[in-house]
């Protein structure tokens, strides 16, 4: 589970995660090369136009809270875990995400550090916020407005219904190749997480509400008392 939970976050703010999906490498056009020949495959151009729908969005959206369900696709396209649950988020750095079923655990952010309490083991796990989030999804919910800093931003065809962009990381610190973002209109619908191993996370929201007014003690965090609390210095 907590795993799971890091790999969401290592976005936002996520117990359950597999190795999914390996891409298919492009096959050569006849007569371009020859058979069994590595081809690249070309890289991604940044879209300013997608970068400005991401930018505006994270602009207008200070925060949001919705109810989400997760899940994880093995690399051979076989599910293997499914997860629900709510979130909140407010920025910069501020988020709640709490998985309800089938296992209970929390995590919050609370603009310095994200504690992650497992509730069955009565267990909590302290990362500093700056070294957690650089470069992940939760960047891009929950951080700062220099979007095209750390990612590079990519239209993609509509899908399901969709608008989708993707997200590439510039930097090599981050656990994700990439990150897909579907809109409906202006709503923020989706999250699909993919790792440099080939696993696929998928988050679908639902009743997603922007810039509604949050309790500040959503995102505080004490352990409980008798919790086994591992800290990373």
């Amino acid at each position: 589970m907590l795993q799971a939970a890091l790999a969401t976050l290592a976005v936002l703010p996520l117990p359950m995660l597999a190795r999914a999906q390996q891409p298919q490498q492009p096959q050569p056009p006849a007569g371009s090369a020859a058979a069994g020949s590595p081809v690249s495959a070309p890289a991604p151009v940044p879209s300013l136009a997608a970068a400005a729908r991401l930018r505006g969005f994270i602009e207008g959206t200070q925060s949001a809270q919705a109810r989400f369900t997760q899940t994880v696709v093995d690399r051979k396209g076989r599910r293997v875990q499914e997860a629900t649950g709510q979130m909140q988020f407010q920025r910069p750095g501020r988020f709640r995400w709490e998985y309800e079923k089938p296992y209970s655990q929390l995590l919050v952010g609370d603009g310095q550090r994200i504690w992650i309490w497992d509730r069955d083991l009565n267990q909590v796990t302290v990362r500093r916020l700056d070294r957690a989030i650089t470069g992940t999804p939760a960047a891009l919910l929950a951080g700062s407005n220099e979007i095209e800093k750390a990612f590079t931003v990519t239209a993609q065809p509509a899908q399901d219904g969709l608008d989708w962009l993707e997200a590439v990381p510039k930097g090599n610190e981050s656990s994700f190749a990439s990150v897909r973002l579907g809109f409906a209109q202006d709503v923020l619908a989706a999250m699909e997480l993919n790792d440099a191993l080939g696993s696929r996370t998928m988050i679908r929201f639902e009743d997603l509400q922007r810039n509604p007014k949050l309790a500040p003690q959503l995102f505080r965090f004490t352990p409980p008392k008798g919790a086994d609390v591992l800290e990373d210095k």
